[in-house]
């Protein structure tokens, strides 16, 4: 394909094309017709040299060729569209919807603070949390239907940008009125508690705590599993349950004795992770900023 004949609806048909493998699909997100989008493709093959998609048993599948070309084009669709946004951007009248993928504790730690330092100086943005999904995360990301995600570093695609936010640590929590609050926690007491953990897939009675006591020859005991900190936090409150959680969940401590696990237990990183496609544009820079920004001025209380 020379220059002087590149047709930026080439592009933007076979974006659609590889990100819904149908052609009626690709139409309705174009909102042209399916025969102007058979015969886009036409065009494509003929500038490529390349059947680019062929018949598949559910749609069409890309070739080799048209897998090549998938990154390469969405960073030259995101490269003009950040080209043609107006320079100036005033966050106070400045209107889009910003999604972002968030696990239960990042909801709580992160876009909680966010929001809340969002809303005064953008009222108009619309913040759009989603469920993590790794498997698609880098997929959903292409397709324009999420800007930003928040996991750990193990979790993000080697392809997209990203930025640390925190080193988050754990701490032991229970309640006041809990018959071992008023002495410290020595590892033997910790040992013969009844504790709750979080498992994300459900179901799971084990995590790193029980790694490091199986390494000295030691055991507790597991009683609940949940998926969900909130939802631990609260039988916390509510019964005699103790429980390890990362301290930025704790920004009010009203009735729990919060203090530090008598053995060491990893922490973990979070970041901001994005896509290429949204790199360069300034509206979404501003807005990494500011939740990098809320994340640096949230304050954990808890004094171990």
């Amino acid at each position: 394909m020379q220059l002087r004949n590149l047709d930026l609806n080439l592009l933007k048909a076979f974006d659609a094309l590889i990100d819904e493998l149908n052609v009626t699909k690709a139409a309705e997100r174009l909102a042209v017709t399916q025969p102007a989008v058979s015969a886009t493709l036409n065009r494509l093959r003929d500038a490529i040299g390349d059947p680019l998609f062929v018949r598949a048993q559910r749609g069409i599948a890309p070739t080799e060729r048209a897998l090549e070309l998938k990154a390469p084009i969405k960073r030259i669709l995101a490269d003009i569209e950040a080209l043609i946004q107006p320079t100036s951007f005033d966050p106070a009248t400045a209107a889009f919807t910003v999604t972002l993928s968030a696990t239960d504790y990042a909801l709580r730690a992160v876009v909680v603070p966010f929001v809340a330092a969002l809303r005064p100086v953008a009222p108009r943005i619309r913040i759009s949390v989603v469920q993590a999904n790794g498997p698609v995360l880098m997929e959903r990301m292409e397709r324009g239907e999420l800007d930003m995600a928040l996991v750990t570093p193990e979790l993000a695609p080697l392809d997209l940008h990203s930025r640390t936010l925190f080193e988050e640590r754990y701490v032991c929590v229970m309640r006041n009125q809990h018959p071992a609050a008023p002495r410290p926690l020595t590892l033997e007491t910790f040992c013969t508690l009844d504790h709750g953990i979080v498992s994300l897939q459900g179901g799971g009675f084990a995590g790193p705590t029980d790694d490091a006591l199986s390494r000295r020859g030691l055991a507790r005991k597991v009683m609940v599993s949940v998926p969900s900190f909130g939802m631990l936090l609260d039988m916390v409150h509510s019964s005699d349950l103790v429980a390890l959680v990362p301290a930025r969940l704790l920004q009010d401590t009203t009735g729990l004795k919060v203090q530090a696990p008598p053995l060491e237990v990893s922490g973990f990183t979070k970041i901001l992770a994005w896509h290429a496609r949204t790199h360069a544009d300034h509206r979404q820079q501003w807005v990494r900023e500011q939740l990098v920004r809320a994340c640096g001025q949230l304050s954990v209380q808890t004094t171990l």
